[in-house]
C-alpha cells in the first residue's frame, strides 16, 4: 500500500497561499481533513482492480490518490481549473487517472456527454461492465448528481458519497415522515441505501454550517429491470410529491390534466383501491410503483 499524504489544515492553508488560491464556496469546496473518515469512504466503496471509478469534485486530489491506487481506472471531474491544476500534481504518479476539468452537469437534468463517453471508453479499455461513483460531492449539486445517475444509459454499480446529512436522511426516509419525498422513492425503488457515518462540521476545512454523512447506495439491477418505464415512473413520482400535502385525488387530477379526464383518473384510483383522501407521503415505494404502472397502462390503452 503506498504512503499517502495527510490533508491537514496547516498543509492546505500553506499550499493554497503558495499557489495563490482559496476555497470557493459556490463550488462547495470543503475539504475532508479527517483521514480516518476518508479511508472509511474508500473502504465502503470496496474499490477493486476491475472497477472504473467516477469521482465528481476532485478537490485537492487526496481522495483521488487513494482510489486510484485501488481502481482499474479513475475518472475524476473538477469544475475549478485552479483546483484541477493542484490535483494534477498530486496525481502525477498515476497512469490510470483521467482528470476532466469542467462542470459534470450539462444542466440540472443531465450530465456532460464527454464525461459519460469517457466512462464508457475506460470501461471498454479495462474490460468491465460497470463503474462506481465514489466522491465527496459538492453539496450544491449532490441531488442532481445522485438522481441523474439513475437516468443515464450506463448506471453505476454503487454510489459511495459524502453529502449533507439532511440529504442523506431524505434519501433513506421511510413513508409517513417529513423527510420522505420523491427523491426517497426514486432512489429506494432501485437501490439499497444506508447511512454509514454521520460527520460533524469540524472534520472539514473550511467547516460547513451543517453536518455531513457518508451514504452507501447499492443499485439493484433486478429492481430496476422490474420497472417497465423508468422515465414515466420518474415523472409520475415527481408529480405525486409536487403538492405532498394535498389529497391524492386532487394531485392525480393535476398530474394527468390534458391526458386523462377526471372520471378516468377516478376509475384508475378505484381499480387500484386508492383512497381519494390519502396523501402521497403515506404510500410505500412498492405502492407508488404499482400506482404508476396502473396509470401508465391506462394511458397506453387510450393511445391504441
Amino acid at each position: 500500500m503506498p504512503e499517502f499524504r495527510n490533508q491537514t489544515i496547516s498543509y492546505l492553508t500553506s499550499k493554497f497561499r503558495e499557489i495563490g488560491i482559496r476555497p470557493v464556496s459556490k463550488h462547495g469546496q470543503n475539504f475532508l481533513i479527517d483521514m480516518n473518515l476518508l479511508d472509511l469512504l474508500v473502504r465502503s466503496a470496496d474499490i477493486q482492480k476491475d472497477d472504473v471509478v467516477l469521482e465528481i469534485g476532485t478537490g485537492t486530489g487526496t481522495l483521488s490518490t487513494r482510489m486510484a491506487a485501488q481502481a482499474g481506472h479513475l475518472v475524476t471531474v473538477e469544475i475549478d481549473p485552479h483546483m484541477a491544476t493542484f490535483a494534477l500534481e498530486e496525481l502525477d504518479d498515476f497512469e490510470n487517472v483521467t482528470l476532466l476539468s469542467f462542470d459534470a452537469l450539462r444542466n440540472k437534468n443531465s450530465f456532460r456527454p464527454e464525461m459519460i463517453e469517457t466512462i464508457r471508453e475506460k470501461m471498454a479499455e479495462i474490460g468491465t461492465d460497470h463503474f462506481k461513483l465514489a466522491a465527496n460531492l459538492p453539496y450544491n449539486v449532490a441531488t442532481p448528481i445522485i438522481s441523474n445517475l439513475l437516468r443515464t444509459e450506463i448506471t453505476p454499480k454503487s454510489m459511495t458519497v459524502t453529502i449533507q446529512k439532511e440529504l442523506a436522511e431524505r434519501i433513506v426516509a421511510p413513508p409517513n415522515t417529513k423527510d420522505y419525498s420523491a427523491l426517497s422513492v426514486w432512489i429506494q425503488s432501485q437501490c439499497r441505501c444506508e447511512i454509514v457515518r454521520i460527520m460533524p462540521p469540524s472534520v472539514f476545512w473550511p467547516a460547513p454550517k451543517v453536518h455531513s454523512a457518508i451514504l452507501q447506495i447499492d443499485i439493484e439491477p433486478e429492481r430496476r429491470a422490474a420497472i417497465p418505464d423508468l422515465e414515466f415512473f420518474h415523472e409520475f413520482n415527481r408529480s405525486l410529491f409536487f403538492h405532498r400535502r394535498k389529497f391524492l385525488r386532487s394531485v392525480l387530477h393535476s398530474a394527468f390534466k390534458g391526458r386523462l379526464e377526471k372520471a378516468e383518473v377516478d376509475q384508475v384510483m378505484e381499480q387500484g383501491g386508492l383512497e381519494a383522501s390519502s396523501r402521497s407521503e403515506s404510500f410505500a415505494v412498492e405502492e407508488i410503483l404499482a400506482m404508476s404502472e396502473l396509470f401508465r397502462q391506462r394511458l397506453m390503452e387510450k393511445e391504441v
